[in-house]
């Protein structure tokens, strides 16, 4: 690649997709409709003649789907996956704040770590809470209404190949099977993605799978909001890993409807949550006192638990046998602990590299490398930061990349820092809200920075 990775994040940052190009594609298939095929389509919508999604789903219901089992949990949009969805639907802000989600610029977010409340970072990017069910729902209606973009209620079987070349899909409607020709496929399957299954039935090599086992428990629960208006919108506290904290972490948004949305966090055998009296309980007595007034209000409902197991990635940047017509988007590629709240901004990044890869004018009778380029810049650089901080789990046992021990030290030092110095932050922020290259903080004068704010601060 001739970019480096911090200036291709760059690029992928800037890139805005077409309105409406000349076509390069008849018909283009995405296999899955949350919100990474929703983006994949809204970019193939103005290089293809014609695009489908195909889902088990009915995408025309709005509110939570089966398809989501996570929905019902608090989700995240970094400020990162906000602008790409401004990128791709412009005013996609306004749109979401005039449907109930609720704005959450730099002075309404507070943010602890081990207790201690951080600095805020004025000139910081704006956010935006709200529910998932609300957020995908305004993705996929804007998504719809394309004229050249329709929806197929199936469930994918299989791939058809001719030769060296992805021509098609195999489905299945309640048991009558069929085919789909089209002239790029897009895996947007999620983590059960069966697309290394699919390869590897064809001939094909199947990607190396990684794994890392975090066993992730996390509840979320719903409360009614006191105030129409209240002084902060974004409320996280965070436990450093090897701390005596009971629970990893704890956040609560202000979402649509007048509600709270708060979740809490754990490891191993902790799983926080699991009756609406100790998520209450532990909200008012482990974290700070913004919890305790959200945990004094009304509960809507009951406490919603999830377990991630793992996270993973499949390394088909790797591959040097590829089928052509084909590319794979979202957690389909890499799924992350959750706590860090990268996936809707991964998949929005994703759908990024794809304008950028069609906008080139690739040879679509070739393997879409290039495009498989610019996304390992994306997945290394969420999988980098999830888990080198996941390796620092009591109950995670690696495996450890070269120099674990030095990197795991210098992230310690910025990350303390951001408590106090408001240059520090503004950098971490911009990585951790994937509108910067990790690479950004590796410096020295961003570590000599922050030896320094430590040494102050002590």
């Amino acid at each position: 690649m001739s970019l480096s990775p911090a200036r291709v994040f760059a690029a992928l940052n800037a890139e805005r997709p077409a309105d409406q190009a000349s076509p390069i594609l008849g018909k283009a298939i995405v296999l899955g409709g949350s919100v990474a095929g929703l983006l994949a389509a809204r970019v193939l919508s103005a290089y293809a003649e014609s695009v489908v999604v195909l889902d088990r789903d009915d995408l025309h219901v709005p509110g939570e789907r089966p398809g989501v089992p996570q929905g019902t949990q608090l989700h995240a949009l970094l400020p990162g996956g906000l602008h790409q969805l401004e990128n791709l639907f412009p005013g996609f802000r306004e749109r979401a704040l005039a449907h109930g989600a609720v704005g959450a610029p730099p002075a309404a977010r507070r943010n602890y770590l081990d207790g201690r409340l951080k600095v805020v970072v004025p000139d910081d990017a704006d956010s935006l809470a709200g529910t998932r069910p609300l957020l995908e729902g305004l993705i996929r209606e804007q998504v719809l209404r394309l004229p050249n973009v329709k929806t197929m209620r199936a469930r994918a079987t299989g791939l058809v190949f001719d030769g060296a070349v992805t021509t098609g899909v195999r489905y299945d409607i309640g048991g009558a099977p069929g085919v789909e020709g089209g002239d790029l496929v897009v895996d947007a399957m999620g983590r059960s993605s069966r697309l290394s299954e699919w390869l590897e039935q064809a001939g094909w090599d199947r990607p190396v799978a990684r794994r890392m086992t975090v066993n992730l428990n996390y509840a979320t629960a719903l409360f009614r909001r006191r105030a129409p208006d209240p002084e902060f919108t974004v409320v996280l506290a965070l436990n450093s890993p090897g701390t005596p904290a009971a629970v990893a972490g704890a956040a609560f948004f202000a979402v649509e409807d007048g509600r709270w949305m708060a979740m809490m966090a754990g490891y191993g055998d902790d799983r926080p949550g699991r009756t609406g009296e100790d998520f209450v309980r532990r909200l008012r007595e482990a974290f700070p006192p913004e919890f305790a007034e959200v945990a004094g209000s009304e509960m809507l409902g009951d406490v919603r638990t999830y377990r991630h197991a793992d996270s993973r990635r499949r390394d088909f940047a790797a591959l040097r046998r590829f089928p052509a017509g084909l590319v794979s988007v979202g957690d389909a590629v890499a799924s992350f602990n959750p706590v860090y709240g990268q996936g809707m901004t991964a998949a929005a990044l994703h759908a990024a590299c794809l304008s950028a890869y069609l906008r080139s004018g690739p040879n679509l009778g070739a393997p879409a490398r290039r495009f498989f380029e610019l996304q390992k810049v994306v997945v290394d650089a969420a999988w980098s930061m999830s888990t080198s901080a996941d390796l620092a789990l009591p109950h995670v046992t690696g495996p450890y990349p070269r120099g674990y021990r030095l990197s795991s030290w210098v992230s310690r030092q910025i990350v303390a820092a951001t408590v106090t110095d408001v240059a520090i932050a503004r950098r971490f922020n911009d990585v951790v809200s994937m509108r910067a290259h990790p690479s950004s903080l590796a410096t020295p004068g961003v570590v000599l920075g922050a030896l320094r704010a430590n040494r102050r601060a002590r």
